[in-house]
């Protein structure tokens, strides 16, 4: 029994300390993205708790909901929803996180790859 005790302490504690080490990506991000449609200003706010990532990404299309977001380590991913010429538009993100900078790729439906490099405001 104290042996199970004792795996069980371990284990929280190794999920605290993994939790602990995830990139803290928590704030306000800001880039440019070249695409299809001509260069994109994009501010991102982001909010984690744990491995869960919210928040919202602000460029011309307005103010939009950063949904399905995690963090995990200095992986982080999530997806945005943007609504051109009447149709929904699923952009998915993933990113590695380097200090004050996130190295993103978005898939943008099925026609654009674009990476793009977004820093920590200050």
């Amino acid at each position: 029994m104290k042996r199970k005790q004792c795996l069980a302490s371990i284990l929280v504690v190794f999920c605290c300390a993994m939790a602990a080490l995830a990139a803290d990506v928590s704030g306000k991000w800001a880039t440019t993205i070249s695409t299809q449609i001509g260069e994109l200003a994009y501010t991102y706010e982001f909010k984690v708790e744990g491995e869960k990532l919210t928040g919202k990404a602000k460029s011309q299309f307005g103010d939009l909901d950063i949904t399905e977001g995690k963090v995990k380590g200095d992986d982080i991913t999530f997806v945005e929803t943007v609504e051109f010429n009447g149709s929904p538009i699923r952009i998915e993100y993933k990113g590695k996180v380097v200090g004050d900078e996130i190295k993103f790729t978005r898939q943008v439906a099925d026609f654009a790859t674009e990476e793009f490099v977004a820093r920590r405001v200050k």
